[in-house]
């Protein structure tokens, strides 16, 4: 049986001629799964009324996650020399990690990288990586909407040695891993809209994709209308690689095999010709724009290792739709949202970029756009009902005179009492609904523990977790006087 709320707040981020508008002490309606209403308290007919004292904006939507694997990255990934591989994680960091995972892993992982996402105000995520059919069960019952796909290649790098890359390829090119995530990509079709799983494309990498994997990737996508997502630009040692082998840039690449388009993806794109990590001439950010080829910016991750989009805003000037992603870990949209706009600023060296009301319409209506949903991303009349209610009295976002810089600049996860997704509240006051985050957090400690014990016998040089990727202090000696 329908039933209809009335949501008051004294903010409401709603969504009107194009783009949000800040209403004050308005009210939105919710009947089902959709918004019925959006204005004056009142305004349209209701079972309940709600008076939250909330600000509420729409739920954010992760452009790029990895939620099988990214919760066991905290401690492993930061402050270490990477020098040899221009300060990237992808070479020696993620392969040993990878490998010491177990299947029961990814699954308890994905378990923490769901709450985290909601606990962050992320209603709708972008997911690509192994075990697609757990992960879009666990979304379906907790009440996650996401877009999932079975990752894919024809290959994988490692090093032998710590100085170079390599590349072990398959021996079908990556045929049957493409079939298998062809077939749960169209067994999730949802072509209208009405589950909360859409399944889609991620050949992994570029520098680990054949053209023909591609080619045949990119036909599948036109002809069923699916999203693709690939990784490329996303380090200094795939350029290299891309140009050594192909005189080309990723980018430059992708455009000749007709990869780019409306309904592609690019995780990460950062090192793109002009730009000051690779000093090659071309326009790659134009071929992305030119195509209507969307980037997945993930700020806060490479931030820490010293890398950014040079720069966020200029990617927006030249015409690039660019979204933000959570990537590895901290999964929270709130940091990557905040992180995009520090950066760009810093960059530009200006206060006057990277505004909070660009990253949040990156983090909402430019990633809703992306997906090709109208109706998410936005508080308006007939939009999915996924609503965020961030607390408007706590210690961050007081005083409220601009809630979206108050969010995007001082709130704390904490500050989200409650987040709402096709109408089903699933997350309030940090307890994720179906899930028992401190059961899964338990066991994430033990498979790290377990994964630290297991890293020699996947490093290339058989180092231990703490050889590899030494503890930030030493330990306290008990026997010292």
């Amino acid at each position: 049986m329908s039933r209809t709320v009335e949501y008051r707040a004294p903010w409401i981020v709603a969504y009107q001629e194009g783009g949000h508008r800040l209403l004050k002490d308005g009210a939105v309606t919710v009947r089902d799964d959709r918004i019925v209403g959006v204005g004056r308290p009142g305004a349209v007919p209701a079972d309940e009324v709600v008076d939250t004292g909330h600000v509420i904006t729409p739920g954010f939507v992760s452009l790029h996650a990895h939620m099988h694997e990214s919760p066991v990255d905290k401690g492993i990934a930061e402050d270490m020399d990477k020098r040899q591989f221009w300060s990237t994680n992808l070479i020696e960091i993620l392969p040993p990690r990878s490998q010491a995972l177990e299947r029961a892993d990814l699954h308890t992982c994905t378990r923490v990288s769901v709450a985290e996402h909601l606990r962050t105000g992320a209603t709708t995520v972008v997911q690509m990586g192994p075990e697609s059919d757990y992960v879009a069960d666990l979304c379906r019952r907790v009440g996650l909407r996401a877009y999932i796909a079975e990752s894919y290649r024809s290959g994988a790098w490692y090093t032998p040695d710590g100085r170079n890359v390599a590349y072990r390829w398959a021996d079908d090119g990556g045929t049957a891993a493409f079939e298998r995530a062809a077939d749960f990509a169209l067994r999730n079709r949802n072509a209208d809209g009405t589950d909360l799983v859409t399944g889609f494309l991620n050949p992994s990498q570029v520098d680990t994709c054949t053209a023909d994997l591609l080619r045949d990737s990119k036909a599948l996508a036109d002809e069923h209308g699916l999203l693709l997502q690939i990784h490329a630009a996303q380090s200094y040692s795939e350029f290299h690689e891309m140009t050594r082998r192909h005189g080309r840039t990723p980018i430059e690449w992708l455009a000749d095999l007709g990869f780019l388009g409306p309904r592609t993806i690019i995780g990460h794109g950062l090192f793109v010709t002009g730009s000051s990590w690779t000093n090659f001439r071309g326009d790659d950010v134009g071929l992305m724009a030119g195509t209507g080829t969307a980037v997945a910016y993930n700020p806060w991750v490479f931030a820490r290792n010293g890398i950014a989009m040079e720069t966020y805003d200029s990617y927006r000037a030249r015409g690039v739709r660019v979204g933000l992603g959570t990537d590895t870990t901290t999964q929270s949209m709130l940091h990557a949202a905040r992180w995009a706009s520090i950066i760009c600023k810093v960059l530009e060296r200006d206060a006057n970029a990277g505004y909070a009301r660009s990253v949040f319409d990156s983090a909402t209506t430019v990633a809703a756009g992306v997906l090709g949903r109208d109706d998410l991303g936005r508080i308006s009349v007939g939009a999915k009902a996924d609503l965020c209610f961030w607390r408007a009295d706590s210690l961050y976002m007081t005083p409220t005179r601009d809630p979206i810089r108050s969010l995007v600049y001082y709130a704390e996860t904490e500050d989200l009492e409650r987040a709402m997704v096709d109408g089903r509240v699933v997350m309030e006051r940090g307890v994720v609904d179906g899930l028992d985050t401190d059961a899964d957090t338990a066991e994430l400690q033990r498979i790290a523990e377990r994964m630290w014990k297991r890293w020699p016998d996947h490093d290339w040089a058989g180092r231990t977790m703490d050889e590899h990727v030494p503890l930030s202090y030493p330990a306290f000696d008990l026997g010292a006087g």
